[in-house]
């Protein structure tokens, strides 16, 4: 396991899924966590059960204030801003584009893309100063291919993935670690509402077909390490059978 102690993790959506799964892993390895989420009292209780070492601030993604207060407050308490998970995304409202709300479409860029911008842009410079960092953002197979109803998430993970590519193209030399993670078919909510839908093949899925949210949560956290330095500036996939043997999940 990574050894993170002393280090701080900020870790957005991490009220409910991979983001929660994430904060228990990353302070069993050491590290401080910070929680942002919409809900509170989600991301309070969480913290309260990992204890002295978890903070929760209420944040909207798509609100670069909110943001940046909430980095602040991190490094208020704990110090510094060493990793950062870019995790927060919605699907919601899923509808083909000729039928699609103007307004839910642009909500979900907003969270999805400019949320993941208003993360890196908060904490860059404060990793550069500090000589370096990880910003570690979860992408998806969505990201590389059209998938029907999809066309707002298909697009904004599309662009998370360029985003990835130009935090490594401007600040690898700054020791920043920018890495993406398309960890597949996760047993969530949001794939309770992708189910709900009945549009696109993985909505026809089985819940037994989706793996549970420690698995990116602890590939995460191997992220972290220097056995994912190979994959600087592009994006792992939690669907290669020799990326879970490194991982160590089964």
């Amino acid at each position: 396991m990574v050894d993170l102690t002393g280090k701080t993790v900020l870790i957005t959506g991490a009220s409910r899924g991979i983001g929660e799964s994430a904060a228990h892993v990353f302070a069993d390895a050491g590290a401080n966590v910070v929680l942002l989420a919409r809900g509170a009292e989600a991301i309070e209780r969480i913290a309260a059960e990992i204890g002295d070492k978890a903070m929760a601030v209420a944040c909207d993604v798509a609100d670069y204030g909110q943001v940046e207060a909430a980095v602040q407050a991190a490094v208020a308490r704990f110090g510094g801003a060493d990793i950062l998970i870019n995790n927060a995304g919605v699907i919601e409202p899923i509808s083909h584009l000729d039928a699609s709300d103007p307004e839910g479409w642009g909500q979900v860029i907003d969270i999805n893309l400019k949320g993941v911008y208003h993360g890196m842009r908060a904490v860059m410079p404060i990793m550069e100063k500090a000589g370096g960092g990880s910003i570690l953002t979860i992408s998806s197979g969505a990201a590389h291919g059209p998938v029907e109803a999809w066309s707002h998430y298909c697009a904004s993970k599309a662009a998370v993935n360029m985003l990835t590519r130009c935090v490594d193209k401007e600040a690898r030399d700054k020791g920043i670690r920018a890495i993406g993670l398309s960890p597949g078919t996760v047993a969530t909510e949001m794939q309770r509402e992708i189910k709900a839908s009945g549009i696109n093949p993985v909505s026809q899925l089985d819940w037994s077909d989706h793996i549970p949210p420690e698995w990116p949560a602890k590939c995460l956290l191997w992220m972290c390490g220097p056995e994912a330095d190979s994959w600087l500036g592009d994006e792992i996939s939690l669907r290669d059978e020799d990326i879970r043997k490194q991982v160590g999940l089964t």
